[in-house]
C-alpha cells in the first residue's frame, strides 16, 4: 500500500511503492519518447517546444504551460503542421516559489501536450488518453487503479455526462467517475470572454483507504493522485456571462514528466527520481553533506537542485533574459541568490552554481541542445551574478553593523523583526544569518514579527502573479495586432539604419505601447532614431498589404524571410510578407494594410542588458 500527504499543489509525497516495479521501471526520456511515439501514431505531427519567454504576451512572464505557445491556434488560426499536434514543452511557474524545499514543488518542469485543432473532440481524446495509460505496449497501468473526473455541471452549462459516458464504455465503474464542480473540472476563458470548457482529469489509485463515504477521484484525502487532464475547449464566453457553443472545438492535454515519472516509479517525491539523481549528487559533492541526512539540510539541497535548473534553463533560452530588478529578469536573480544562500547554508565553499549548472547542461542537453550550446554563456552569467549577490550580502551585513547603535539601546535586547525583514528583503541576508549578528550583539531578533513582514511579503507577491501569471491569452485586440506588425517593420528599419548585426531578441506589446529588445552594442543616436522612425511611417503610408503563406522552412529561408531567436521551427512555418519591405517568420497575428496602423513614434531607446538595446514606442 502507499500513502501520500496531501499537499496544497505540487508533486506528491509517496511512501511506498504504488504497484509491482514492473509496470512502472520508466525513466523521464523513456516517458518523453514514448507520449511522442504514441501520439505519432495516431497521425499527430510532432512539433517544437517554445521558448520560456513567450513572445508578444504581456500577460505572462514565462511559458507556464504546453498551451501557451498555441494559444493562437486554439483561438481558430490554422497551424502549419496541421490539426492534431503533439509536443514536449519546458514551462516555469513561479507562484509557490517560496515553497520550492518541500519534497514537492518545482519552478521548472517539462510538459507533455497532445491537441486537436478542430478534429476529434471528447471520445476520440479520452480514448487516446486511455490506450496511453492502460495498453501494455505504452504505460500498462491496471484499468483498476484508474479514476477519472468531469464536470458536474452548473446552472450555466449540463454537466459532461459524454465525457462520462465514454469512460464507462471503456471499462470505468461508476464509483471511479467523479463529477466535479467548476473549480476543479473547468478550463479559462483567461479574462473576462473568450475560449473555455470542462475537463475531464485521470487519477491514480494510491491504495489508502477511503477518507469517507463520499471519496472519489478528485478528492484531496491523498487516495487519488491526478496524472493527466485533457481540456475540451466547446465554449465562448460572451461579454454578458453567456456561454455560447464553439464552432470548432479544441483538445488541449497535458501530463507533466516529473510527476508522471514520480508517481510510475513509486517515489517518495521528485527528488527522488533519476531527473535530480545526478544533480543532488553534485549538490553532495559540493557540500560534502549527504541528502537525507537531516530535514533542513535536504531542503536546502532541493532549492539548489531546482533553482540552478530552472535557472539555467532561462540562462540556456534563445531568448535569454539576464538577471535584473524587474520582469523575468527578476525571477532569475531571486532564483539564482535563493540558491547561493542555501549554499553557503551548506556550507559550500566557493562557486556554488556553476558546478551544479554544468551538470545539469549535461544531463538535458539531449532534448534540449540549446543548453550546449550556450553553456559558456550560461555558466559566466551564473559565475557573475553568485559574486554580485555575494557583494551585497556584505552590504547587507554592513548595513546590519550602522543599525547597531540603536539597537543597543534597547534594554531588552530585541531587534525589530520589521528591520530584520528589512536586510532580507533589500539586501538578501536570510533572517538565519541576521540572528547570528544578532546573538553576536547579545540580542535576538522578534521572530515573529518578521514571519508578520514576510507573510505579507508572500501575499502581496502572489497577488501580482495572479495577474502577471494567469497563464492565458496575449492580447489579441486591434492594438495589439497593429502593434505586432510594427514591430516587423521596425525590426528591419533598425538593420538597414544600424546595419545587418540587428537581431530581435524579444518583444513586449500591450494596447498601448510595444517594446522591442535587439542586439546592437551602443547606444543610438539622435539622428538614428529619427531615420528609424521616418522608414517605419513611411511604410505605413504606402499602405502596404500584409500576406500570408505557408512553407518549408527551407523555403522560407530561401525566399530570405527572417527567422528569429535562433529559435527551433516546424518543417512548415507560416511566412508574413509586408508589401516589397519585410518577409519574416512569424506566427501572428497581423493587420491587411500597414494604412491602418496609425503614426509610430518611439519614446525611448535604452539599455535593455549586455549588447541589447530596447526601444519603447506608441502609435498614434
Amino acid at each position: 500500500m502507499l500513502f501520500v500527504l496531501p499537499l496544497r499543489c505540487g508533486f506528491p509525497v509517496l511512501t511506498r511503492p504504488l504497484i509491482s516495479p514492473y509496470y512502472f521501471l520508466m525513466n523521464a526520456d523513456e516517458l518523453r519518447s514514448k507520449y511522442i511515439e504514441f501520439f505519432k501514431s495516431k497521425d499527430h505531427a510532432q512539433i517544437q517546444g517554445k521558448s520560456l519567454l513567450p513572445d508578444n504576451d504581456p500577460t505572462v512572464l514565462f511559458t507556464t504551460a504546453g498551451m501557451h505557445p498555441l494559444v493562437p491556434y486554439l483561438l481558430g488560426e490554422d497551424h502549419p503542421a496541421g490539426k492534431r499536434l503533439v509536443d514536449y514543452q519546458k514551462c516555469i511557474r513561479t507562484g509557490d516559489i517560496d515553497a520550492v524545499g518541500d519534497p514537492s514543488h518545482l519552478t521548472f518542469f517539462e510538459m507533455l501536450g497532445n491537441w486537436s485543432l478542430g478534429d476529434y473532440f471528447k471520445e476520440g481524446a479520452i480514448e487516446m488518453s486511455f490506450e496511453f495509460l492502460t495498453s501494455p505496449q505504452w504505460l500498462g497501468i491496471p484499468l483498476e487503479k484508474i479514476g477519472v473526473t468531469v464536470f458536474e455541471g452548473d446552472e450555466t452549462v449540463p454537466r459532461d455526462e459524454e465525457s462520462a459516458a465514454v469512460w464507462k464504455r471503456l471499462g470505468i465503474p461508476d464509483e471511479r467517475i467523479g463529477y466535479r464542480p467548476r473549480s476543479d473540472n473547468w478550463w479559462g476563458p483567461a479574462g473576462a470572454t473568450g475560449p473555455c470548457g470542462p475537463d475531464s482529469e485521470m487519477f491514480i489509485d494510491m491504495g489508502q483507504d477511503p477518507c469517507g463515504p463520499d471519496c472519489e477521484p478528485g478528492c484531496s484525502c491523498g487516495k487519488w493522485l491526478e496524472i493527466w487532464n485533457d481540456v475540451f475547449m466547446q465554449y465562448n464566453k460572451t461579454a454578458e456571462g453567456n456561454y455560447e457553443p464553439l464552432a470548432r472545438t479544441c483538445v488541449d492535454t497535458g501530463m507533466g514528466i516529473e510527476r508522471t515519472i514520480t508517481i510510475l516509479n513509486g517515489k517518495k517525491s521528485v527528488y527522488d527520481t533519476e531527473i535530480f539523481a545526478p544533480i543532488v549528487q553534485a549538490v553532495e559533492k559540493a557540500a560534502a553533506y549527504a541528502y537525507g541526512t537531516e530535514p533542513e539540510g535536504d531542503r536546502s539541497v532541493r532549492i539548489i537542485c531546482d533553482h540552478v535548473r530552472a535557472s539555467a534553463f532561462i540562462l540556456g533560452d534563445p531568448k535569454a533574459v539576464s538577471p535584473s530588478n524587474a520582469g523575468a529578469g527578476y525571477v532569475l536573480r531571486r532564483l539564482i541568490r535563493r540558491a547561493v544562500r542555501h549554499g553557503r547554508k551548506l556550507g559550500i565553499p566557493g562557486t556554488v552554481l556553476s558546478p551544479i549548472a554544468q551538470v545539469i547542461i549535461e544531463q538535458l542537453s539531449g532534448p534540449y541542445p540549446e543548453l550546449a550550446e550556450n553553456k559558456r554563456s550560461i555558466i559566466e552569467e551564473l559565475d557573475k551574478e553568485e559574486g554580485k549577490f555575494l557583494e551585497t550580502l556584505q552590504k547587507g551585513e554592513h548595513e546590519f553593523e550602522k543599525l547597531l547603535p540603536n539597537l543597543l539601546k534597547d534594554p531588552r535586547k530585541i531587534m525589530p523583526g520589521r528591520l530584520a525583514f528589512k536586510l532580507y528583503d533589500t539586501y538578501g541576508v536570510p533572517i538565519e544569518r541576521t540572528e547570528e549578528l544578532a546573538e553576536e550583539q547579545g540580542m535576538r531578533v522578534n521572530r515573529a514579527e518578521f514571519e508578520e513582514a514576510f507573510k505579507k511579503h508572500q501575499e502581496l507577491s502572489r497577488a501580482g502573479s495572479g495577474q502577471l501569471f494567469k497563464g492565458g491569452l496575449g492580447d489579441q485586440g486591434e492594438m495589439a495586432v497593429k502593434y505586432h506588425t510594427a514591430t516587423h517593420l521596425l525590426h528591419k528599419a533598425l538593420r538597414m539604419v544600424l546595419g545587418d548585426h540587428v537581431a530581435q531578441k524579444g518583444s513586449n506589446i500591450t494596447a498601448e505601447r510595444m517594446r522591442f529588445d535587439f542586439s546592437h552594442g551602443a547606444p543610438m543616436t539622435g539622428d538614428e532614431l529619427v531615420r528609424v522612425q521616418n522608414i517605419v511611417n513611411d511604410q505605413i503610408r504606402r499602405n502596404l498589404p500584409v500576406t500570408m503563406e505557408v512553407m518549408s522552412l527551407e523555403d522560407a529561408k530561401a525566399s530570405g524571410a527572417a527567422a528569429l531567436f535562433g529559435e527551433k521551427y516546424e518543417s512548415q512555418v507560416k511566412v508574413y510578407t509586408i508589401g516589397d519591405f519585410s518577409k519574416e517568420v512569424c506566427g501572428g497575428p497581423h493587420v491587411e494594410h500597414t494604412e491602418t496602423m496609425g503614426f509610430f513614434r518611439i519614446q525611448k531607446e535604452q539599455s535593455s542588458s549586455a549588447g541589447v538595446r530596447r526601444i519603447r514606442a506608441v502609435l498614434e
